[in-house]
């Protein structure tokens, strides 16, 4: 991988649509070159997001009461809450460098971090007529860890992913993640028996290159 700094945004707990307005304000200020390359962590309280492509069966029953929101990125449904490391990526791309280009660049670096957090991962190649395999797995027990979905406009990338650390998986059994019905979802905890969330954030940092 390229040496590509980030400078690091971080927050707790951010309301969903209060976080695509500050997300929508920092992509600007990167198209206008007001703003360097940045990663923003925080989380979310729970909602469930969803793609353009996210079928009505994969649904969560409106019963649950967690809010479902349609938002711009790629990708199908996910679920963000308490214990979620959330990473928006604000990114100008190179030139001849695609959003799917970075995805694979993110993919490996998330992998970095994981691993330095005792956590064996790997990304995945999507076989031809297979729903995309976006996102990072772990490599001994084959659950997905992390969720990614991303765009980009006038050459700038938003979104970013989503790592379960340690909080509540229940809510991913009450919908379709991913577009994938067999998927089983894990999380730092669950997979090392421990998790913190502040020493996730120093390796992700550390794998992002940030620079402040």
């Amino acid at each position: 991988m390229r040496n590509r700094p980030l400078t690091l945004l971080q927050d707790e707990s951010v309301d969903y649509d209060k976080a695509m307005d500050r997300m929508a304000e920092l992509v600007e200020e990167r198209q206008e070159d007001r703003r360097p390359d940045t990663l923003w962590l925080l989380s979310h309280p729970p909602v469930f997001t969803i793609g353009k492509r996210t079928r009505p069966e994969d649904l969560p029953d409106p019963a649950h009461g967690i809010p479902v929101v349609l938002t711009g990125r790629g990708g199908q449904l996910t679920y963000h809450g308490p214990g979620q490391l959330v990473g928006y990526l604000i990114v100008k791309l190179r030139d001849g460098e695609g959003v799917v280009d970075y995805i694979r660049e993110v993919e490996l670096r998330l992998v970095a971090a994981l691993a330095e957090l005792g956590v064996p991962a790997e990304r995945r190649d999507t076989p031809p007529g297979s729903e995309l395999l976006t996102g990072v797995w772990t490599r001994d027990t084959g659950r997905k860890i992390v969720s990614i979905g991303m765009r980009s406009s006038r050459a700038v990338t938003s979104h970013g992913f989503a790592l379960n650390v340690d909080g509540d998986l229940t809510p991913w059994h009450l919908a379709v993640p991913c577009g994938m019905p067999d998927v089983d979802m894990t999380s730092i905890l669950r997979e090392r028996g421990a998790g913190s969330m502040e020493e996730t954030r120093e390796a992700i940092a550390r794998a992002f290159e940030v620079t402040s």
